[in-house]
């Protein structure tokens, strides 16, 4: 318990009983993420994703413990949408209240922007409109609550402008702005990366600038790579001249979970592709598991059946191999 303790103790409501720890910078009471870390086990291994279930369910699978060893044993991200959970706001308890548990750091994907998933579609849907979405976030944020947590906001919002109308290109900037406000005034020890899509995509100064709209300033900083396949090499010097770009201080994650082979240009189940390094705790540049490695990305590529979010043994023992 004395681990848990130290852990709420990172956020600016904690109890009276909790202890001070030391901050940030000057004015930021939470810890670095380096250090929330390093006082924790990690990151959060789920049991309950979707590769661990399904180990769960094949034990006779001849896959089966090649995906248990290299890929469910694995701390990777909870992605939560809309249609993930039918009570959204017990189920982000409950997954944090596990993480806070195993004395661990949970990670979550925030992903319900209306209109996401704009232009590869696969996994298009999110909320119906602006207020559908800042009632979802508000109903998340909540249930974070004091607990030390670890977000992703939205992958690929910022990236979707050319599939967006102008008038939906404002609305999404500000539903940004405000997913980013409610998680800092609600949940005090979130440490929230905005996502800045990928090295491929959009171009560093560019990406700055929608970083800047959407209101990173008061986030900790950002995401690069994040279902995608690129080297770790190349995503770190994308970030580095995306944080130059913005002209003030910003940390980033790094999605390695399966860029152990690097990119081909393809994003959807592309073949030859591979598991990367695991989770680490850079206080310059985190690299997590924030895709779940066999999980689809769409129907295409290596596995044109499979809809997006749904695990395929298959596509994990590709990813194990490297083919």
């Amino acid at each position: 318990m004395a681990l848990i303790r130290r852990l709420t103790a990172a956020a600016v409501l904690a109890s009276a009983a909790a202890v001070s720890l030391p901050a940030a910078t000057g004015t930021d009471p939470r810890p670095t993420v380096a250090t929330m870390l390093s006082w924790s086990k990690g990151t959060f291994i789920d049991p309950r994703l979707p590769a661990a279930r399904w180990v769960d369910a094949h034990p006779a699978d001849s896959r089966a413990e090649a995906v248990r060893t290299a890929i469910s044993s694995r701390p990777m991200a909870h992605w939560f949408t809309g249609t993930s959970d039918p009570d959204l706001g017990a189920a982000v308890t409950d997954y944090t209240r596990s993480a806070q548990a195993a004395g661990q750091v949970p990670v979550l994907v925030a992903y319900n922007l209306p209109g996401r998933d704009a232009c590869g579609a696969e996994s298009a849907g999110g909320a119906a409109g602006p207020a559908e979405y800042e009632a979802w976030i508000t109903t998340f944020a909540a249930a974070i609550g004091v607990r030390p947590a670890i977000v992703v906001l939205e992958p690929d919002a910022l990236g979707d402008f050319s599939c967006l109308t102008a008038a939906r290109v404002a609305d999404r900037l500000a539903l940004l702005d405000t997913a980013i406000r409610t998680l800092a005034a609600t949940a005090p020890s979130t440490w929230t990366y905005v996502d800045a899509g990928h090295a491929d995509w959009i171009d560093p100064a560019t990406m700055a600038q929608r970083l800047l709209r959407a209101g990173v300033a008061r986030a900790h900083g950002f995401s690069v790579n994040v279902s995608n396949f690129i080297g770790t090499t190349e995503s770190r010097g994308y970030a580095e001249k995306v944080r130059a770009a913005l002209g003030r201080p910003a940390a980033y994650v790094i999605d390695t979970s399966r860029n152990g082979n690097g990119g081909n240009g393809r994003w959807c189940n592309p073949a030859g592709r591979k598991l990367g390094r695991a989770a680490t705790a850079d206080p310059a540049a985190l690299e997590l598991w924030i895709a779940n490695p066999g999980n689809s990305d769409g129907r295409c590529g290596v596995a044109p059946t499979t809809r997006a979010g749904v695990f395929d043994p298959a596509l994990a023992q590709r990813l194990i191999s490297g083919r």
